[in-house]
Parts: structure tokens; C-alpha cells; sequence
């Protein structure tokens, strides 16, 4: 038997030159944030602009010398990444570990022509080694070479010289799925909380201020924070959500993208998708609206947000929207034809207003469950995720004979028939592993 010729390695290959500006930018503006109107009142303007200019100069030389250690490579089915001067660090990703790529573009490379790239891995915490920044060329080329050698496929493994630039592919074609309307994005986050009680808020302020003689500067600060705070989430996910588009690649993935103020283009391979989950918020069930979630293996999300291990389908859409997105992403579930049944009536003891809205049911290729009274919520399950099967009681449910079944997945969240009666609790676990093991079974006899 003759062994495989040796995979040559590419030359290691640097950031964009632009990089160390970049970050020194948004540096810059931490330091100038942090230093307070206090300290320029203090020191007067010419010694302020003289200390931000010392300070400006020290963090682009450090970026410079960061941009100037740091490249990467790609060494058979391994990203190796190297950084750091006085430290040196070396980190070799396994691409078959490799989950999904999402190229995303800040305000600051949006207007420089730049992208980078952030890497989500099986197992990790937070996303890995974030490459910033390549052009959008060579990232989104970068992107594609390293999906398809996380997919093992042959054709995208030539040997690189160090003389030969490897080979860009070309852009897939799309089949286009969804455009999330804008004037429905803008609608929906005016129905929200946060903004049917902000002229409340406004009345109240405006009627202390009046009452009151005078006010002091913290009092005045701290409202108008809390203000800040309350309206910030909706501009949030208008800024987040805008544009928002779903496409398929040639190869089955899922193409998300979104944002305004800070783009992402995301790849979503739908074999790691573990739950997909439904939620019908109180001021939107009037128009018929709802919003869907992914709940996808290997996405960390951001640091310190809610939505750790899961992503968008659909920020917000009618019923006949959602059918179609749940038949892409989990073939063969019609969101029509999910039925659920509820618990037992003793379990009004535990949900005296909102049983009726608890359910769990089985079909053929997932696990349902609902709940919620003002804000419903569904969650959809195929069996092939299915990681274990807990039955759980405590101690007003061993009182009243009921207990609730764990359906655990890899993306963090469980599907959840909750307060069933004991007995039925234990034959919807059983059913469950089953019906798990025989969808991990089917899925290995055909890849």
C-alpha cells in the first residue's frame, strides 16, 4: 500500500495591514470614554488632548506589535494561529471540531472594506481565535476553505506551495428563503414593554421635575440611565435584526444575515441544529406575529448576553412564514400539525391560570413542548439531538403525583413536558430514548 503524499504547508499568512488601526480605534475611544469631563475640567483641554495623544500613540504601537506577531495558517485539517511577543502562543484548531464560521464587519470595517472571521468549535465556552481583520474577499473565501475541510471533503485539499497562492472558491449560488420586512422589525419592537411604558416613564419624570424645586445631578444622571436602559434593548435588536435574510447553499446550510451598524453573515450547517423554539410574545399575538430561535451545538453567543448557544431564524413573522422555516430546517415537521396534550387537572394546583397553555406531545420526527401565558412559548426537538432523559419531581409535584421530563440537548436547552403524571412521566422518558436511539441509528446507516 502506498502512502498519501504529505500535505505541504502554506506559508503563514498575516492580518490585513489595516488591522493594528482598527483595534487601536476602539481603544482609543475606551480610553477617552473612561477619562471623565471631571478630569478635563481639571487639567484643562491642552493637557487632556496632550494625554489622549500619549495614550493614542501607546495603544497603535502596541496593535502594531500585536498585527506584527500574530498570522496563521492552514497545516492539513488544523488552523494553527500564533501570537503574543513577550508570551508566545500557539493555538492548532482541529477543523473537524470545527461547527460554523461567522464573518462579521463592525461599523469601523464596513467602512475600511474589512471583515473578520470568528470560529465556533464543539465544547467551546466562547468562540475561538477571531481573526481580525481580512479583506471581505479572503474572508469569505477563508470561510468556505475551512467549512469544507471541517467537511472532509477531498476536492478543497491541494497541495499549497509556498509560492502558489491556494485556490479561492467560487461564491456558491443561494436559493433565498426569507427577507424579514424592516417596517415589521420597527413595528414589532414598538410593541414591546419597553416601549408601550416609556411615555409613562416620560410623564412621570417631567411631572418630578416639575414638583420638585431642584434637582440634584445624580438624581438626574440615574434617571435618565434607567431611561437609557429601558429603550436600549429594542434599538438593540433593531440595530441587530435590520435587513435580516435566510438563504440555503447548494450543500443544504443555512445563510443568515443581518445587522445594520455591525453585519454578520453566518453559516449555519443544519445537522448541528438542536432545537428549534417558537415564542409568540402578548402585543404581538393580535397581528399574528412570532419570532423563532435556533438553538445550534457549538455557539457560544456573547459574552454575558441571554441567547448563549442559539441564533435567529425568524426575528419576527406571520404563521405561513414560521411553517415554511421549521419545514426547511427540520424536514418532514409541519408546525400546523404539531399537537400537544395537556397535564392532568390536579396540576392546576401548580398553574391555576395558565394550564391549559402547558403541553408536550410526540410525532414521528420530534418532541414538542409548550407553555407560557403572556408570552407562549414552543419548543421542537428531533429525537437524532437528543443527548439524555431526565425525570425530575419536586417536592409539590411528589405531593400531587406529577413530575416533568428533560429532554437534554447539545445546544443547552431542553425540551420540557412539565408536570405529567408520574407514570406517564416515566413512559414519555422511555419513549424518548427510544426514539433517540433509533434516530442516531438511522442518521449513522446513511452518512
Amino acid at each position: 500500500m502506498t502512502a498519501a503524499p504529505p500535505v505541504q504547508d502554506e506559508p503563514r499568512r498575516r492580518l490585513h495591514p489595516l488591522s493594528p488601526v482598527l483595534h487601536g480605534a476602539k481603544s482609543i475611544a475606551v480610553v477617552v470614554a473612561a477619562l471623565s469631563w471631571q478630569t478635563l475640567s481639571q487639567v484643562g483641554f491642552e493637557k487632556f488632548a496632550l494625554v489622549v495623544l500619549v495614550l493614542a500613540v501607546g495603544v497603535v504601537v502596541f496593535s502594531l506589535i500585536g498585527w506584527l506577531t500574530t498570522g496563521y495558517h492552514v497545516v492539513g485539517r488544523e488552523l494553527r494561529i500564533s501570537d503574543g511577543l513577550l508570551w508566545r502562543r500557539n493555538r492548532a484548531i482541529p477543523l473537524e471540531r470545527l461547527q460554523a464560521v461567522e464573518l462579521r464587519r463592525p461599523l469601523l470595517a464596513q467602512l475600511t472594506g474589512l471583515a473578520e472571521l470568528r470560529l465556533e468549535v464543539v465544547g467551546g465556552g466562547k468562540t475561538e481565535a477571531p481573526l481580525a481583520y481580512l479583506t471581505v474577499r479572503d474572508a469569505a473565501a477563508l470561510r468556505e476553505r475551512l467549512l469544507a475541510l471541517a467537511g472532509r471533503t477531498p476536492s478543497v485539499l491541494p497541495s499549497v506551495s509556498n509560492e502558489a497562492e491556494p485556490e479561492v472558491p467560487a461564491p456558491p449560488m443561494e436559493r433565498p428563503l426569507f427577507r424579514v420586512s424592516n417596517h415589521d422589525l420597527l413595528v414589532s419592537q414598538l410593541l414591546t414593554p419597553q416601549a408601550i411604558f416609556l411615555p409613562i416613564g416620560l410623564a412621570f419624570v417631567i411631572m418630578q421635575f416639575v414638583l420638585e424645586a431642584e434637582w440634584t445631578f445624580i438624581g438626574i444622571a440615574s434617571t435618565f440611565t434607567a431611561m437609557a436602559g429601558v429603550l436600549l434593548q429594542p434599538i438593540r435588536r433593531v440595530l441587530q435584526d435590520w435587513d435580516f435574510r435566510l438563504a440555503r447553499d447548494p450543500e443544504g446550510r443555512l445563510m443568515v444575515r443581518y445587522g445594520l451598524l455591525e453585519t454578520r453573515s453566518q453559516v449555519v450547517p443544519l445537522h448541528r441544529v438542536q432545537t428549534v423554539t417558537i415564542t409568540w410574545p402578548l402585543l404581538w399575538r393580535p397581528r399574528g406575529w412570532m419570532h423563532l430561535r435556533l438553538d445550534v451545538a457549538g455557539f457560544a453567543g456573547e459574552p454575558g448576553s441571554d441567547s448563549k448557544r442559539s441564533d435567529r431564524l425568524l426575528p419576527v413573522g406571520d404563521f405561513a412564514t414560521a411553517r415554511t422555516l421549521v419545514w426547511e430546517v427540520l424536514p418532514g415537521t409541519d408546525l400546523a400539525q404539531l399537537a400537544t396534550s395537556p397535564p392532568p387537572a390536579r396540576a392546576r394546583w401548580l398553574h391555576p391560570f395558565a394550564l391549559r397553555y402547558y403541553g408536550a406531545g410526540l410525532t414521528p420526527e420530534v418532541f414538542i413542548s409548550r407553555w407560557g401565558l403572556l408570552t407562549r412559548e414552543m419548543s421542537v426537538v428531533p429525537y437524532a439531538r437528543l443527548q439524555s432523559v431526565r425525570v425530575v419531581q419536586g417536592p409539590l409535584q411528589r405531593r400531587l403525583g406529577l413530575a416533568t421530563v428533560y429532554a437534554d440537548t447539545a445546544g443547552g436547552r431542553s425540551g420540557q413536558a412539565r408536570d405529567r403524571d408520574l407514570a406517564e412521566a416515566w413512559a414519555l422518558a422511555e419513549q424518548l430514548a427510544e426514539r433517540a436511539r433509533l434516530a442516531r441509528n438511522a442518521a449513522s446507516a446513511r452518512s
